[in-house]
């Protein structure tokens, strides 16, 4: 039995970080989801950056579209609604006999609105409606100012991917948000089942400490954050306050490790994968940490509920120096900007490409 098929017997789920038309067209996402139990995925403004710059493949339909739409932003919004609302569609199979547990899709809001509720939530409302398919959600950052914007979606029945979470603290604060936005909907009799996940960047933490600790504490540090933040998870989905909403029709906000392909080329390909195993949680994985999984994986123990040996390991990142709160904090707001840039790298590549098309044309 493939490694995938035990991680997802196991509980978890595992979605693809990636989108592409050539995956959708070639059949190579059916494969993954009929061979490699792959039940979801992700996107974000890299990949379809890279998915446009490296192919032909979206060029018929930049054709198609530039004399129509001038705005690059919205013609980036109408190429990936259509590469997204397709793997919907493979995905609402899974999506029904889960019960609307699995089978998502997730489509980012502009980055640039990581600092502006009233305009995250106008962007989140109006791409859920474009695409009308149940099965996608909307990316929202969870930065202070996202967090009202994401009880406020979840209150207008919008599903979100809270994105760009780092320590426990910012989980918890997205979950609060959740929590919120659902509890308001029970308030004005409204159906209060919208699903969310909660998406903590793992391997970020390890980049920024490389180089900078003892070797004894080498990629340990992004599976000592997130074994703490599942010790709160498992915490939150037993408070007397979850359990309320769950009686009343609510479903649980599950857990989504991002950020999980490895970096360091001497450690494990599936350092991540096999070190964050546990049930109602999701694994989103570079196509190649995937292959890799399936390849020769192998699944560890599962997460401990009470975070294990977490708080000794940070313990001894603080003798290193490593301040654990500030570094958190620093890694939300480098992984904004870094969304930000990103963004701009897509919307000039959509300008180049539309450019180099009229000319041909």
């Amino acid at each position: 039995m493939k490694a995938t098929q035990i991680l997802r017997e196991a509980g978890q789920s595992i979605w693809l970080d990636n989108i592409t038309r050539a995956l959708l067209t070639s059949g190579t996402l059916k494969h993954y989801i009929g061979e490699l139990s792959v039940t979801g995925l992700t996107s974000n403004p890299t990949i379809f950056d890279n998915a446009i710059k490296s192919s032909h493949d979206y060029d018929d339909a930049i054709i198609k579209k530039i004399s129509s739409i001038k705005d690059r932003e919205e013609l980036f919004f109408e190429l990936a609604l259509e590469d997204l609302t397709g793997a919907a569609d493979l995905f609402r199979k899974i999506h029904d006999l889960s019960n609307a547990v699995d089978g998502w899709v997730s489509l980012e809001v502009s980055p640039k609105l990581a600092y502006d509720t009233k305009s995250t939530v106008a962007a989140a409302v109006d791409l859920h409606q474009r695409a009308a398919r149940p099965n996608l959600f909307i990316k929202i950052p969870g930065t202070r100012e996202g967090l009202p914007a994401i009880e406020e979606a979840i209150f207008r029945g919008v599903p979100v991917n809270v994105t760009l979470l780092f320590s426990r603290e910012q989980y918890i604060a997205a979950a609060n948000a959740y929590i919120r936005g659902v509890e308001r909907r029970l308030e004005a009799g409204l159906n209060p089942r919208i699903c969310s996940v909660a998406s903590v960047f793992v391997s970020r933490w390890d980049v920024a400490v490389s180089g900078k600790v003892p070797e004894a504490l080498r990629e340990k540090l992004g599976i000592a954050i997130a074994r703490r933040i599942y010790k709160s998870y498992r915490e939150l989905l037993a408070s007397d306050r979850w359990l309320r909403l769950l009686n009343y029709g609510a479903r649980s906000q599950r857990l989504l490790w991002a950020s999980t392909g490895t970096k360091d080329p001497k450690a494990s390909d599936v350092l991540y994968v096999k070190s964050l195993a546990a049930p109602h949680t999701v694994n989103t994985m570079p196509e190649k940490t995937l292959l890799a999984l399936a390849d020769h994986g192998e699944i560890g123990a599962m997460l401990p509920r009470d975070g294990g040996d977490a708080e000794q390991v940070l313990a001894e990142f603080k003798k290193a120096g490593i301040d654990i709160d500030a570094l958190g904090e620093q890694l939300q707001r480098e992984g904004a900007e870094a969304f930000v840039k990103s963004w701009d790298d897509l919307l000039n590549q959509i300008d180049s490409k539309s450019a180099q098309l009229k000319r041909a044309s």
